[in-house]
This record gives C-alpha cells, structure tokens and sequence, in this order.
C-alpha cells in the first residue's frame, strides 16, 4: 500500500509540474505571438499610409503627427477617432482616418481613408479583414487595383445614389462571386467623406488650417442629401 501510495503522489506531482510547465508556455507563447501580431499590424498600417500620402508629398512625422476628432456611431469606431496628418512646409495637406466597415461577408473590414481638405479621397487601404480569398479578399491592393477606384472621389463625384456597386445602380464594380464586401467598402468610405464633411471646418480649425475663400459651415440639412438610403444613414 505505501509503496503505491508513493507512486500515486509521484504521479500526481508529476502531473502537476507538467501541467505548469505546459501552462507557462503557452502563456508565454501567446504573450510573444500577440506581440508579434501587434508589430506586424503596426508595420502594415505605416505601408499603407505611405501608399496613400507617400513620403514624397508631405514633409512632416506622418506617423506621429496625429489629432483626435469627435467619435462617431457611424464609422463603427470607439471613442475620439485618431487620424493621422500630412503636412507640408507646415501647412496640413490632408489626413488619413481609420474606418471600419461593420457589413463585411466574414465580419469587420478594417481600412484607411485619406482626404485632403476639401473633402476629395486620397487613397483607401485595407489593414485587416477576413473575407472569403480568391473573392472578397481583392479589395486589398497586392490582390487587385479595385481599391484605387476611389481615388479622386468626393460625395459629389459621384452623386448620392451612385455610392453603390453597380449591381445596385451605383458606379462601382463588385467581385464576381462576392457583392457584399465591396459594397461595405463603398459604405464604409462614403460615410467617412459624410464624417468629414460634418466636421469639416472644426477639422480645419483644428489643424491650424487657413480657410477656404467661400467655404460655408455644412447643415444638418445638406448632410441629410447624402445619406438617402437607410444603409448610408
């Protein structure tokens, strides 16, 4: 009896370490791959910001220079939303915002927009998603120039009814196989030019930004003109 009384406690002790030890490596393993996941997600939203505003166009910390604006329900965000800014001999040239785009096929689509001060895109970039590959996934540059369609846009260019994919009467192609994800895209960057549209000259004041010869303050009411379905609202 002792002697297996001896061997049970062995067992048990043994057991014991080894669930410790198994544990520890993972809690270890987890800590280091979060870390890694974070400096890689960091590392891919620094490439994609310099797509959109590439060095070249701005002489100013890019990275560092950033302002907080209002929160706002309709970009999906939490709390003050950080963008980043571009600036040139000191004067704000444009600024880049972090959108999420909540209508995805597989979930959350995480992108950049950049827009200069009148409200024109700059570019768009997506950081993070988990649609389908070899369908949603050519919204991302390195799969297909599809997210270069935006460039140039502004809530004008086109006219409300033509923020869609054309598979809905709007101006911008869907994937074959895959019209949910681009159409979320669309959303996510029309409802960021209403954003900064409706902050536009908080965001300028802000910035330290002089104004624009005739600019005018943007009403509620001019912003309900761009935001006529209940899926843009």
């Amino acid at each position: 009896m002792a002697a297996l009384a001896h061997s049970i406690r062995r067992s048990a002790i043994g057991l014991g370490l080894f669930a410790v030890i198994t544990g520890g490596t993972i809690a270890m393993t987890q800590a280091l791959t979060k870390d890694r996941i974070q400096t890689q997600a960091a590392r891919a939203e620094a490439k994609a910001l310099f797509e959109i505003i590439p060095e070249s166009a701005h002489d100013n910390n890019l990275l560092r220079d950033t302002v907080q604006l209002p929160a706002s329900d309709r970009l999906s965000t939490e709390g003050p939303l950080t963008v980043w800014v571009a600036r040139r001999d000191d004067r704000p040239i444009g600024l880049i915002m972090p959108i999420t785009a909540p209508d995805g096929y597989s979930g959350d689509i995480h992108l950049l927009v950049g827009v200069d001060l009148q409200g024109t895109v700059i570019g768009v970039r997506v950081t993070s998603h988990k649609e389908t590959p070899g369908l949603g996934d050519r919204i991302e540059r390195r799969k297909s120039d599809w997210i270069t369609s935006f460039d140039g846009r502004s809530l004008e260019q086109p006219s409300a009814s033509g923020w869609d994919v054309k598979k809905n009467g709007g101006e911008f192609d869907q994937f074959t196989g895959a019209t949910i994800t681009p159409r979320a895209v669309v959303n996510a960057v029309e409802k960021a030019l209403v954003y900064f549209e409706q902050h536009r000259p908080a965001i300028r004041e802000l910035l330290n930004a002089p104004p624009v010869p005739g600019q005018k303050a943007i009403t509620p009411d001019a912003l309900a003109g761009h935001s006529s379905s209940p899926e843009h609202s």
